[in-house]
């Protein structure tokens, strides 16, 4: 060891790390691009200020996807709760400011209005919003969202129970390259596995009238290609509208549509081309009907028959 590796040496005898805080904002921005959105929160724009402003770098925000996040965790009664909601929204508008109008994936759950309404000023070159189970996203927010975010090719609101097919109409009449829709409803038919998860109260505000929707896809959505429509409430009727006025589908699912037959989507789909249908697969035992709801059970054969069995 020669004198200079000596005198580079620290008192305690160790070298010197490397000084991260003096890397240039482009190198730092790019060290950043390259962990998951879950590693930069997590203390990496804390480190210092240098760091911090980095993490603010616009090119960072283009995509906010905390779907996996979702996906992945076992605790979602708390998600329900006011003070989340608070913090998913604080999150979402904190990237909507660094974004700098660059954002164009949203894919969160659980915030509310002022966040969207956030979004809908700010996010000129929005192309996927997922909200999935905000319970206070409102027809308010979507609207302004539909006026100023003309851009969305991909819409998913499931489970947001205060839009309303008004919502799908403006969506339709300014977002003309929309080519994905979902709109699924939460399993009314067996609650059980939302229970102590979903407050009750938002359980049973599930939406009843399926054939409004569905009249307002039909007439507002012509180029949709992928419609997701689970636990809807449609009739055949409703979904001989959203047919006809959706010739482009090529993905319909309508798992759980329990006021279809086979014979209703059979002859709405008639017209389709190539379209991949999901078709409403389940089994209600006869105890939780009585025989006079539909006159005899001879018509729950054809009403529940499925391509899967045949009951």
């Amino acid at each position: 060891m020669d004198t200079e590796d000596v005198g580079a040496e620290t008192d305690s005898g160790t070298r010197p790390g490397p000084d991260w805080a003096e890397l240039t904002h482009e190198c730092l921005a790019n060290i950043l691009s390259r962990l998951t959105l879950e590693h930069r929160w997590r203390g990496t724009m804390l480190v210092c200020k240098s760091w911090f402003q980095a993490f603010k770098d616009p090119c960072l925000h283009s995509s906010f996807d905390l779907e996996p996040h979702f996906d992945s965790a076992a605790d979602s009664a708390r998600w329900w709760a006011p003070d989340f909601e608070r913090k998913m929204d604080s999150m979402l508008q904190s990237i909507v400011v660094w974004s700098d109008g660059s954002l164009s994936e949203i894919r969160t759950r659980h915030c509310s209005d002022p966040s969207l309404l956030f979004v809908a000023e700010r996010c000129p070159n929005l192309e996927v919003l997922s909200i999935k189970s905000c319970p206070n996203v409102t027809d308010r927010s979507m609207a302004n969202i539909a006026f100023h975010c003309t851009k969305l090719r991909e819409l998913d609101i499931s489970y947001c129970y205060e839009i309303s097919h008004a919502s799908l109409v403006r969506i339709g009449s300014n977002c003309p390259n929309l080519k994905v829709l979902k709109r699924n409803l939460m399993n009314w038919l067996d609650p059980s596995q939302h229970v102590g998860v979903v407050p009750d109260e938002y359980l049973n505000a599930c939406p009843q009238d399926g054939d409004s929707e569905a009249a307002a896809i039909g007439k507002s959505l012509p180029y949709l290609e992928h419609l997701e429509i689970q636990f809807s409430k449609l009739s055949g009727r409703g979904l001989a509208w959203i047919c006809e006025g959706c010739p482009n589908l090529k993905y319909l699912d309508l798992s759980g549509c329990m006021n279809l037959t086979g014979r209703d989507i059979a002859s709405a789909s008639l017209g389709l081309k190539d379209v991949e249908i999901k078709k409403p697969n389940f089994y209600i035992p006869r105890s939780v009907f009585h025989t006079e709801r539909y006159d005899h059970w001879r018509l729950y054969d054809e009403r529940f028959q499925t391509d899967v069995f045949q009951i």
